[in-house]
């Protein structure tokens, strides 16, 4: 029988068992929500790095460079970490090279050891768990957090994603973040109100984002990552 279980916040990895497992990278505001919906909407491949400076310089090699710092686009790129934004197939075609304060770095920590490292997103979240019943490695939700600390709605997927699939573990963080989805219910737009990162994007007008990061299945697809680059699996 295949397990799950859950790093609650990518500074503590170093806990968890990494290879062999399959990883799924969560950032739901926003990079994981953005990472699926650009490569949803026709983004050739996308490029995560870890540093700023490291991905500016990929804009004279015929990428568009997305970069985010403290909820903002960082000055001097093309975009931010707005999933909307790659909506309309606006960017169908292009490259990404895309650095996040969180989302980037947690891929970076894992890409090395991860038998397969998969996005996660509520916004493919069916897709998700219909291709994970697929495979027969244990798997290993990794949180993307803030700056290191703890993130709710991080949480509230690996919660969503270990229900629906309904898997054993002997995870004590798993077990934790089924009963925060199971008392948000469905109403995960209300539950998150207070939540410190929806705040955060709300001091910058965001909410939009905010809505369309928290919707459930609006693609089919799921995202990997093959040879340092994020594609459509």
């Amino acid at each position: 029988m295949r397990t799950i279980e859950t790093c609650i916040s990518p500074e503590l990895i170093h806990l968890h068992q990494i290879k062999g497992k399959t990883v799924v990278v969560v950032d739901i505001f926003r990079a994981s929500s953005t990472m699926v919906t650009a490569l949803a909407n026709g983004v050739s491949c996308i490029l995560p790095v870890k540093d700023l400076e490291q991905c500016r310089a990929y804009k004279n090699q015929g990428w568009k460079i997305a970069g985010e710092r403290n909820g903002q686009q960082a000055e001097g790129f093309d975009l931010g970490n707005s999933p909307l934004v790659y909506l309309n197939w606006q960017f169908s075609g292009e490259k990404i090279a895309m650095t996040t304060t969180n989302g980037t770095r947690a891929i970076s920590l894992v890409q090395n050891e991860a038998s397969e490292i998969l996005i996660g997103a509520f916004l493919n979240i069916t897709a998700l768990v219909n291709y994970l019943e697929t495979t027969q490695k244990d798997v290993l939700v990794v949180c993307a957090g803030w700056k290191g600390k703890f993130n709710i709605e991080d949480a509230l997927f690996a919660g969503a994603l270990s229900l629906a699939l309904g898997w054993e573990h002997e995870c004590d963080a798993t077990m934790a973040m089924e009963a925060v989805f199971q008392n948000a219910g469905r109403d995960l737009s209300n539950f998150l109100q207070k939540a410190s990162h929806a705040k955060r994007l709300q001091n910058h007008h965001l909410e939009r984002d905010i809505e369309f990061c928290l919707s459930l299945n609006q693609y089919e697809e799921v995202v990997f990552l093959e040879k340092n680059v994020l594609k459509l699996k």
